[in-house]
């Protein structure tokens, strides 16, 4: 195994100590098939225990290790070192992702993201009785929404919008995502209210097709596109 050397350049920041964010830098090496993730553990495990980030499955599922990584939203548990730094190494560079809250670090405060999220219904609405069977749909009525339900809520899209950095009002694409994901589910019964609730002033009106999100995306979801089929709801259903 060859080692290459890395220079993480990581944002700190923590309110109770620090007036404002200043970057520190570490040296460490690393394979060029490690992931960040693993470089920032190096640093935090042999170099300085006080750097705080979240990292929970570190296999892309749970999506708490979101970050920017050069400049764009990542997951560090994905990012290889070799896609980052070179194959040869070099410097990456760390920060949190923008528009939230920092807390510490790469730590940010994602109440205000979740709470976006939650303002959707991001669940099955159906008032009727299932009785013994099951609620069945074709092939194709799953397929309708089957993009928008790979999301893994790690804020990836929602924090590269340049909208939400000046807006927090902004419902944000993660949770137009989650929205279309059950406005377009046929068992669902809730579609009105939550294009009602899209159609508010904070909501898919407030999206420029920057597709900035789209980019962002460690799931690859079609998030702009997503947003302009809600649109497209939001029309039909009031022409």
């Amino acid at each position: 195994m060859t080692l290459v050397d890395l220079e993480l350049k990581i944002r700190r920041y923590n309110p109770d100590v620090d007036p404002k964010p200043h970057w520190q830098t570490f040296k460490v090496q690393a394979d060029p098939t490690d992931r960040v993730l693993d470089a920032l553990h190096t640093v935090k495990w042999e170099q300085d225990g006080t750097l705080s980030f979240r990292r929970s499955c570190a296999h892309g599922v749970c999506g708490s290790d979101a970050m920017m990584i050069n400049g764009a939203n990542a997951l560090a548990c994905i990012e290889l070192v070799h896609k980052a730094a070179g194959p040869k190494g070099g410097r990456i560079t760390v920060e949190p992702i923008r528009g939230l809250p920092v807390i510490k670090d790469l730590v940010v405060d994602m109440e205000p993201f979740f709470a976006q999220y939650r303002s959707v219904l991001p669940y099955l609405v159906n008032n009727d009785e299932p009785g013994y069977t099951e609620r069945l749909q074709s092939p194709e009525e799953r397929a309708r929404y089957e993009d928008t339900t790979k999301c893994i809520l790690c804020a990836a899209c929602t924090t590269s919008c340049p909208v939400f950095w000046g807006n927090s009002g902004y419902v944000g694409p993660a949770a137009i995502v989650n929205a279309h994901r059950f406005i377009f589910d046929s068992r669902d019964q809730a579609g009105d209210q939550r294009l009602d609730i899209v159609n508010q002033r904070s909501g898919v009106w407030r999206c420029r097709t920057a597709y900035s999100c789209t980019e962002a995306c460690p799931r690859g979801i079609k998030v702009t596109q997503a947003i302009q089929e809600v649109k497209r709801a939001v029309f039909t259903d009031r022409v």
